[in-house]
């Protein structure tokens, strides 16, 4: 089966699921997007490692396992999403050390989070980019944890997937109070509220 690379083309709130977010893959060289769910935490850490100016004053999960892998020589290599049951995605991280290759698993958002500070790349096969645009549902009756990893039921998010608009205007900041605000957020070790100030800087 051939490996499709995978681009992340953003995170957004999932309007269907509290507390869900949803995660866009884009395949590299295609048009076609793997929607997945994933939980707030993972959200968050996965936001904060494509965000490079925001740095949590402690190491979050994910930076402890990369420095713990860097500590002893561990390097994850790729990623690859190689399995897809009941909505399902199920993810593998192919790792090194010392010339020895492992494969451990992990779930996909879990994973993903991992790729990005390793600067690892994500595959995933073809036949589970064709089969995540049949199956585009996830039981509501489904407990929190069950439905993370699994793939996103609001059609996409009408194809684009836009960040919904915040609720919190920044917009009569001036430049330097965002700046404040945005350290105070990042010690705070509030992510949420330091991205979207984030957000309002860029655009200035």
């Amino acid at each position: 089966m051939s490996l499709v690379r995978l681009n992340i083309k953003g995170i957004s709130y999932s309007q269907t699921q509290n507390g869900a977010y949803a995660l866009i893959l884009n395949e590299v060289d295609g048009e076609r997007k793997l929607p997945i769910v994933i939980g707030a935490f993972e959200a968050q850490s996965i936001a904060i490692a494509l965000e490079k100016e925001i740095r949590p004053p402690r190491p979050l999960t994910h930076d402890l396992f990369k420095n713990f892998s860097d500590r002893f020589d561990i390097v994850v290599k790729q990623v690859i999403i190689h399995k897809l049951v009941d909505g399902v995605f199920y993810s593998s991280l192919i790792c090194e050390r010392d010339k020895i290759e492992e494969i451990i698993d992990a779930r996909t958002s879990d994973a993903i989070a991992l790729a990005l500070r390793f600067k690892a790349p994500i595959f995933t096969y073809k036949n589970i980019l064709d089969k995540a645009g049949i199956y585009l549902k996830v039981d509501p009756d489904k407990e929190e944890e069950e439905t993370q990893d699994s793939i996103l039921v609001e059609d996409i998010l009408n194809e684009e997937l836009e960040v919904a608009p915040s609720q919190d205007s920044y917009t009569s900041h001036s430049l330097e109070e965002l700046h404040s605000l945005l350290d105070e957020a990042v010690n705070n070790e509030d992510y949420e509220k330091a991205a979207k100030i984030r957000d309002e800087i860029s655009k200035r």
